[in-house]
């Protein structure tokens, strides 16, 4: 059974879905691994390490894709590669099948699409949860990214010209990435504050250092907080007002906001409005990491640097695990084994998709010929 590892093509995507240390393991397995020369260039991983590895190069995505029964991906085929995939393959990769327009056209190929991002958190799901993987990464980024922007220093210095004052930072979201940046600000010597829609986030915030923003819960918001399995919910406008209130204060009075929040299938919550903004210091920098869904941050552009006019420098980066590619190939790599070798049959050494497993089955969005995932509102 053949391993297909295409080059990726989207815009400013620089990870690989495999690295020679897994592609290693899946020739161990038996698998015969085909990769498109260079595909792993951008991420430090060069033809040569593949080949030693056990995979042989193909010259263009037509050569990888053409016999691949299974084809690794970091982001889902776009419309001008969909041609190129042999019948039948299955495909995983992120496919963010609520705004992807080509869920059609994978299913008139017949490919198996399976969403790595849609990885249900269960505890043997873990190794194989991209979400968290690439977060965690991303969270420690948006740190240093700001503190790049940031005109004065994070740790508080006692110098013989006076003291310079710590960095006060904002961060909204406290899941992976938002706790990676929590731990790295506080490394880095800021003073940090945080909230999230999960009440039992504070718990995990202050075991770092952070201070908890609370935000007033009805009992009933409890209930669902305790029952999304770790995932946002859709929460009441007065939880709504609430919130902004509590943000608009501490907002303005700090130097870095750094924004997490995202609802899976939905657009990101906006959580800094535009008259929050305007409250803020010249030299504040805002992170908005959900900018690519939508964004947290009222006046955030996709992959744009905007300076507003009171000097809030907002920074809009759509793809920052793509600005540590090698570290996040890496382990993207490695969730994409952890997820085939309990689905590896060893008796025909080939892959064999276990559809009604409750980890496979929430991520299998097209499959046989038809669409199987339905868009909510």
């Amino acid at each position: 059974m053949q391993i297909g590892i295409p080059a990726e093509i989207a815009a400013g995507e620089t990870r690989v879905a495999a690295t020679p240390e897994t592609v290693r393991k899946f020739v161990g397995l038996g698998y015969k691994v085909v990769i498109q020369a260079g595909a792993g260039k951008a991420s430090t991983y060069l033809d040569a390490a593949y080949t030693e590895a056990g995979a042989e190069i193909a010259a263009d995505a037509a050569q990888t894709l053409k016999d691949s029964d299974l084809v690794l991906k970091v982001i889902a085929p776009e419309a001008s590669e969909i041609a190129l995939f042999k019948e039948d393959a299955v495909v995983l990769a992120i496919f963010s099948p609520h705004q992807n327009t080509c869920l059609e056209q994978y299913a008139q190929r017949r490919l198996s699409c399976v969403a790595m991002e849609l990885i249900p958190r269960i505890t043997r799901a873990q190794s194989s949860d991209v979400l968290s993987s690439q977060a965690n990464v991303a969270g420690y980024k948006a740190v240093l990214m700001a503190a790049n922007a940031y005109q004065r220093m994070f740790p508080m210095l006692m110098t013989a010209a006076g003291t310079v004052k710590p960095a006060r930072l904002l961060v909204l979201g406290v899941g992976v990435a938002g706790l990676q940046a929590i731990a790295t600000a506080r490394r880095m010597g800021a003073i940090v504050e945080a909230s999230d829609m999960r009440p039992a986030a504070k718990e995990q915030v202050e075991s770092l250092g952070g201070k908890w923003l609370d935000v007033p819960m009805s009992e009933e918001e409890k209930a669902k907080a305790l029952g999304t399995g770790g995932y946002a919910w859709v929460p009441s406008a007065d939880y709504v007002r609430d919130q902004a209130r509590i943000v608009d204060k501490a907002a303005s009075a700090a130097d870095i906001v750094i924004t997490t929040a995202l609802i899976p299938g939905r657009k990101a919550p906006v959580l800094v409005r535009a008259a929050t903004v305007e409250k803020m210091k010249s030299g504040s920098v805002i992170v908005d990491m959900a900018v690519s869904s939508g964004g947290n941050v009222e006046g955030s552009r996709l992959d744009e640097t905007v300076t507003t006019e009171n000097g809030v420098t907002i920074l809009g980066v759509g793809n920052i695990p793509a600005t540590v590619a090698a570290e996040t190939s890496a382990l993207y790599a490695r969730n994409m084994l952890n997820f085939i070798q309990p689905q590896h049959d060893k008796e025909s050494n080939s892959f064999k998709l276990q559809r009604n497993d409750e980890m496979v089955k929430p991520t299998l969005i097209v499959d046989a010929g038809q669409v199987l995932y339905r868009k909510s509102a």
